[in-house]
């Protein structure tokens, strides 16, 4: 297992970025996608599940959600696999921290802005967007000129981000290099080590962890390889039937892996869905 966290699997991310004692992070973070009138200066965690207005209606559970003092609402996502209508769920997600800020009774429908950040580990299909690292969106009109401030929307393409050490230029840059990279580094590089990146380090240090998030973290790890390997291959295919052969074939050789790791079949299983029998097949 390497020296730090994979940030692409659930634990990983929330440890670095969810939790209390590390508030300073997101900020920091969050301030390098924000304009200068939307920096932030402190943040309060909300529930990331996300009730619908009407009990048939869809919810929606984030990875992180937050508010600052001022009002402004930061929806932050890691999205680890390719989906359909990905831009289509960013929309429909920005919806809920809209509504919720509806006041009974009277009401002048003043809004507080909302952003969402999206971190994705993939490239869109969509060909206007396959040279984007960066995407910054906003409401604008035929002329180009912003119509409203208050609803914008993030995408970072991670795989299109391929700067060395040598050639980050900012701030910015660093985080990027940092999340793209934490699970393959042994040794903190020199442009990083500055106090932000130090604690960033020390919190995704594997050994740090105690025996129960170890067990977390390992199996989120084992869940992000399997449905990264599955969508991998089931993608290589290219047809429906494919897919089905490919996330078969996937599951099989994960297994296969983790078991020659002494991974418990019990947690094989739970992470593959695969039955005892296949497994010792």
């Amino acid at each position: 297992m390497s020296r730090y966290i994979n940030p692409y699997t659930d634990f990983g991310f929330k440890k670095l970025f969810g939790e209390e004692a590390n508030k300073d992070l997101l900020i920091d973070f969050l301030n390098q996608l924000l304009p200068a009138h939307h920096q932030i200066q402190s943040l309060h965690f909300k529930n990331v599940e996300q009730l619908p207005l009407y009990p048939d209606d869809r919810k929606a559970i984030f990875d992180i959600y937050c508010i600052s003092p001022a009002g402004e609402h930061f929806i932050v996502e890691m999205q680890k696999a390719r989906m359909d209508h990905f831009k289509d769920r960013a929309l429909f997600y920005s919806t809920f921290p809209i509504q919720e800020q509806a006041k009974r009774g009277s009401w002048n429908f003043k809004l507080s802005a909302v952003y969402f950040i999206a971190i994705l580990d993939f490239i869109t299909d969509n060909a206007d967007d396959s040279l984007k690292f960066r995407q910054d969106v906003s409401l604008r009109d035929q002329d180009g000129e912003l119509f409203y401030d208050k609803l914008h929307f993030c995408f970072l393409q991670m795989p299109l981000f391929n700067k060395t050490e040598a050639e980050l230029s900012n701030h910015f840059e660093k985080w990027v290099y940092f999340l793209k990279n934490l699970a393959n580094i042994e040794h903190i590089p020199q442009i990083l080590n500055e106090p932000v990146f130090q604690k960033a380090f020390e919190i995704a240090e594997v050994a740090n962890l105690k025996p129960q998030q170890a067990r977390q973290y390992q199996e989120s790890l084992f869940t992000y390889w399997t449905n990264k390997a599955v969508l991998d291959t089931a993608h290589a295919e290219g047809i429906v039937e494919g897919e089905a052969r490919g996330e078969a074939k996937a599951k099989l050789q994960l297994a296969k892996q983790f078991k020659a790791e002494g991974i418990a079949l019990d947690v094989i299983m739970r992470i593959t869905g695969l039955s005892q029998q296949e497994i010792e097949d």
